[in-house]
């Protein structure tokens, strides 16, 4: 039997790649990371062990003591950590951060891929076990867009792409062609809630994958939590780019969306 090894952090992401995966007959062991992945993972994967952040030589040695060739990093880890003193790297990490140009995501976690590959240990495609979860171009649900909203969304692509392009963040609030709120180093959730509140409601928010997006890291998701936080910002429209963003739960996503009003738009 095949073994799958998976670098968790938070939200359901983690959950579904494993039952998807052993379902697939692989057996899966999880690495968790101390105060981001749920303990819940134990009852779904078949070994679990919990590090912290920065603890790469420890991933490295359960990995290979379970015989792991392939891994798969699945759940958003809260990089605002590095800068609150949290993470002790360990001399592993260390060297991989001596090598990294800096900490934007591409830099960083495509050092722990090469690392990784370096151990003999290749990082796959975060959305290997999900393609289903992954919609196409189009109107999700019953909600279509007014045209404010999609002159708005127009807009906050272009600022998207040139936001990834730089490998910042993924996603921008927009009313009135106005850029209310870019995501940096705190995520999707937090701001659309900063747009929301700025904006008084009716926004629209875009979420693009990145130019040159490497699928095996910080892949666009959204999940109910970023659904609420929609509502909280009383937003109008969500794009995102037709089959590089994951739906967590995609059919109750829809279904509360639509019960709320607010369309949902592949580009």
């Amino acid at each position: 039997m095949k073994t799958l090894g998976l670098i968790a952090g938070k939200g359901r992401f983690p959950f579904l790649v494993a039952e998807e995966a052993r379902q697939g007959g692989y057996r899966v062991v999880c690495c968790g990371i101390a105060g981001e992945s749920d303990p819940g993972l134990t009852q779904v994967t078949d070994a679990y062990r919990e590090i912290k952040l920065g603890q790469l030589g420890r991933l490295r040695d359960f990995f290979k003591a379970e015989g792991v060739r392939e891994a798969l990093m699945a759940g958003k880890i809260e990089k605002v950590q590095i800068f609150q003193g949290n993470v002790q790297p360990d001399l592993e990490m260390a060297k991989v951060l001596l090598k990294t140009r800096d900490f934007r995501d591409d830099a960083l976690l495509g050092g722990i891929a090469d690392y990784l590959a370096s151990e003999g240990i290749e990082l796959q495609d975060s959305t290997r076990f999900l393609k289903e979860a992954m919609p196409g171009p189009g109107v999700l649900g019953k909600k279509t867009p007014s045209k404010e909203a999609e002159e708005d969304m127009e807009f906050g692509w272009k600022i998207a792409k040139a936001l990834g392009s730089l490998d910042i963040g993924q996603t921008v609030v927009v009313k009135n062609k106005a850029v209310l709120a870019l995501e940096a180093i705190e995520g999707t959730d937090e701001t659309i809630k900063r747009g929301g509140l700025l904006g008084r409601g009716g926004v629209t928010v875009v979420k693009t994958a990145k130019p040159r997006q490497d699928m095996r890291f910080d892949v666009p998701a959204v999940g109910l939590g970023t659904l609420g936080c929609l509502i909280e910002a009383r937003a109008k429209a969500l794009a995102f780019e037709a089959g590089k963003t994951i739906f967590i739960d995609l059919r109750e996503f829809v279904k509360r969306a639509d019960q709320v009003g607010i369309a949902l738009v592949g580009r």
